[in-house]
């Protein structure tokens, strides 16, 4: 079932990445939400037909999405699709290609399937639990570099200069930083860079998508504390 899932997702994403290369211009209309993030129309645009492709397959199966007005009732379904329109939406509107749309299924708390896209770049990355990852349909895997020193980084400034790392140096790496962590993660699945870490605040829909795609990649992703993560 995860990979028939799997398959729903990224036609479902591939579908709605045409809706996000027509807003990619910086055409579409913005504004902000009322914890003052940033939403636009291409986000509940997307939202929608996701919300129709999705729960029109599989009508038993919860919904959770940033943008859609959350309902209880996904507490209890057996599996949830878990769902970012558009991870990295500043980016989005800025016309950069560092977003993706997310989607993913969430069976008792852990993802068994996923699919990040980026439309701008046409990275698809597709995982289903026990069958691999794949980007582009090409088996991907994470890199097993043992040393910081040298790596490649996904992460903000301000996510290393935090005291919670204590006094001493971060040694000599190479950093960057997409806006959305999903493509992040996504780009350590596939061997671009070692590792992504960030402090700020995340959701489910930020990375349900990513967190399988990473596993079944040969990656391992964690809270802070190095404890898996639990969805829905």
């Amino acid at each position: 079932m995860p990979e028939l899932d799997a398959a729903l997702l990224e036609s479902a994403v591939r579908e709605a990445g045409v809706i996000a290369r027509k807003f990619a211009t910086g055409s579409a209309k913005r504004w902000n939400k009322t914890d003052g993030s940033p939403v636009t129309e291409a986000d509940l645009a997307i939202d929608r037909l996701l919300n129709e492709r999705l729960c029109g397959a599989r009508p038993d199966y919860g919904w959770l999405s940033e943008e859609t007005e959350d309902a209880p009732a996904r507490l209890s379904a057996k599996r949830v699709f878990v769902v970012d329109p558009i991870d990295g939406t500043v980016a989005f509107v800025k016309g950069k290609p560092h977003f993706a749309i997310c989607a993913a299924v969430v069976e008792e708390g852990t993802p068994v399937a996923g699919a990040v896209y980026n439309p701008l770049t046409e990275e698809c990355f597709i995982a289903a639990k026990g069958a691999g990852a794949r980007l582009n349909g090409v088996l991907t895997h994470a890199n097993h570099r043992e040393t910081l020193e040298g790596c490649r980084m996904l992460a903000s400034k301000t996510t290393l200069q935090n005291p919670c790392w204590g006094d001493a140096p971060w040694p000599p790496m190479t950093v960057e930083t997409p806006n959305s962590i999903a493509y992040r993660i996504a780009l350590v699945a596939c061997g671009a860079f070692d590792a992504a870490i960030t402090l700020a605040a995340t959701h489910d829909w930020d990375l349900a998508a990513a967190d399988v795609i990473v596993r079944e990649a040969g990656g391992r992703i964690s809270s802070l504390q190095g404890r898996p993560l639990h969805y829905n």
